[in-house]
């Protein structure tokens, strides 16, 4: 595919690694399980993508114990501090397309690649066949495009900007932002829960994989909301 071979001069690999401390992936085989779908099937034309990323301290801050979670939270398979949600493709605002048909499944060697950067397998699963099976019909390739977009980022330290008095949105779409020379702040939007602690990250994309300013269902709250971030303990 000529776009997966353009995307992949964006990436700059091992970047992104740092995110997943001494992260091991499974020896033996890996298949991914079966998703039930829970939503109607939605076929539309791809205007654009989002690369959710889960920041992972949070996610597992009352889960470390919960069997379910046992590879992302329990420390056996490596520290995670963001992960990779899903890459979504979207229709316009506040649409997307989702569910399409398919009965393939990624391969045991694209999945156990991919374990670092989503350390779930039924997460794998559900989001090939929810959000990837509306953007191309190989499984292996969605897989590939989103690690390529995925190696393609620069972290900052965000256990020192954790620590920052008066942490606010803006500040954290700033410093995401001056990290990355092809991103804008605008691009960047954000999840935090009810509490003000950070959920999510959720990076803008349009339909050629560039980045582009955030719609204002996915930027999330205003610059000036303070927003804390847990290390975890």
């Amino acid at each position: 595919m000529k776009w997966l071979a353009a995307l992949a001069l964006l990436a700059a690999p091992g970047l992104a690694h740092a995110q997943a401390y001494q992260c091991r992936a499974p020896s033996g085989p890996v298949t991914l399980p079966q998703v039930e779908r829970d939503g109607p099937v939605r076929e539309s034309r791809v205007t654009g993508y989002t690369l959710a990323l889960s920041w992972s301290p949070e996610f597992c801050r009352f889960r470390d114990d919960e069997p379910r979670h046992a590879r992302q939270c329990s420390g056996q398979a490596g520290r995670f501090a963001f992960i990779v949600h899903g890459l979504w493709p979207e229709s316009g605002p506040g649409r997307w397309p989702q569910w399409c048909p398919t009965r393939r499944q990624p391969s045991g060697a694209e999945v156990r690649a991919s374990l670092c950067m989503t350390p779930d397998f039924a997460l794998l699963a559900r989001q090939w066949e929810k959000h990837g099976s509306c953007m191309t019909r190989d499984p292996d390739a969605y897989l590939q495009v989103t690690r390529i977009l995925w190696n393609s980022l620069r972290w900052p330290d965000f256990d020192r900007l954790s620590r920052r008095a008066g942490l606010t949105a803006g500040a954290i779409r700033e410093t995401f932002a001056n990290a990355n020379p092809y991103w804008d702040a605008e691009d960047v939007g954000l999840v935090v829960n009810e509490r003000g602690w950070l959920r999510e990250l959720r990076l803008c994309y349009g339909a050629d994989f560039m980045p582009t300013a955030c719609d204002r269902q996915r930027y999330g709250p205003g610059d000036e909301e303070e927003v804390r971030i847990w290390r975890g303990l």
